[in-house]
């Protein structure tokens, strides 16, 4: 058995759930495959993760079984094969956070509020052993893509530029962001939580994109849920929510949100660069899309104090993403060879 196909076969033939039905689940940015199966009335999810390509299940079933020890509602772990890349998982279903408030925006603030408490309940347990920080150097060089994949690919890399601005973000990331007490999950948005309304607490918030997992700073899964890249938050539910995460955990307010937003500009310079580089080496060109609101969640963060030493650099190097400065990058879409 060489391909994927047969591999997924013989494993799903190996648990209890042989001979259901298998149906294709929407994916991710990554390179793993989903399916939901179907079998006497009940249903499930299989990842097939490749590990020719890069991907280990093992830090997701190691983070899975974490948080589900202490009370929140990752999927449990039905069946695992380690060498092929192959789990299969309980189905916490279809109710995305990003698909429930359109459908019923009077709930809105109630799944943020959720998605928060979450937050402040992993927050008071002590991270798992061997998980690598998320520290100021690499937070600085995951934000220098911005440089490589952004600019690069609107215009042309700069090295001096982007050497400046390492030079400038560098003491500011030392200052407000080198506390990594916490596991930040690091992928917390509306499109990976799940809304289960009949479990209690923070368990009602289902949660899917864990693998990645480092040790990182309180405010950072916090940025990711609430500048959302794919979904316009109200600046007034952010406010509320940094609120209320501050109020739960005692935190000193104005540091706190002198944090939040030096890991807001940090994340989502990240994110020009990853979804220039998704388009450019992945081919993935709706991606970019989604810039003009990373954009400005990166504009709106550089207007807080703490930011103002790196401020006009960023302003003044990186190009506004006009649709000429967005076509640009599209044009270069799948055209640079994967490593």
């Amino acid at each position: 058995m060489s391909n994927r196909s047969d591999l997924a076969d013989a494993f799903v033939a190996g648990t209890n759930w042989a001979g259901a039905s298998r149906k294709p689940l929407a994916g991710d940015a990554s390179n793993r495959r989903y399916e939901r199966l179907h079998l006497n009335g009940q249903s499930a999810v299989l990842m097939d993760a490749p590990t020719e390509k890069g991907e280990d299940i093992r830090p997701f079933v190691r983070i899975a079984r974490y948080l589900s020890d202490l009370g929140l509602s990752a999927p449990k772990i039905l069946a695992v094969d380690e060498i092929n890349g192959f789990l299969l998982l309980e189905d916490l279903g279809d109710d995305l956070f990003a698909r429930v408030i359109p459908r019923d925006p009077a709930l809105e603030q109630l799944l943020y509020e959720a998605a928060t408490d979450v937050l402040v309940h992993l927050h008071h347990a002590t991270p798992p052993a061997g998980l690598r920080a998320y520290d100021p150097q690499i937070m600085l060089d995951m934000a220098a893509l911005a440089w490589r994949w952004y600019l690069g690919g609107a215009l042309t890399e700069d090295p001096d530029s982007e050497s400046a601005f390492r030079d400038a973000f560098a003491p500011i990331l030392a200052r407000h962001a080198s506390e990594t007490p916490v596991l930040i999950q690091r992928d917390y948005h509306a499109e990976n939580l799940i809304w289960l309304p009949d479990r209690t607490g923070p368990a009602r918030v289902g949660l899917l994109d864990f693998q990645d997992a480092m040790r990182g700073h309180r405010a950072y899964d916090l940025v990711s849920v609430l500048q959302d890249a794919r979904r316009d938050v109200p600046p007034a539910i952010e406010d509320r929510m940094v609120a209320r995460y501050v109020a739960a955990t005692g935190q000193d307010d104005i540091a706190f949100r002198a944090a939040y937003a030096v890991l807001g500009a940090q994340r989502n310079l990240r994110i020009l660069g990853v979804f220039g580089r998704l388009c450019m080496l992945n081919g993935k060109s709706h991606y970019v899309d989604l810039i003009p609101r990373v954009w400005d969640l990166l504009m709106r963060d550089l207007d807080h104090p703490a930011l103002v030493p790196v401020a006009k650099l960023i302003k003044g190097e990186l190009p506004t993403p006009t649709a000429d400065i967005l076509g640009r990058i599209k044009e270069r879409c799948a055209t640079i060879p994967k490593p």
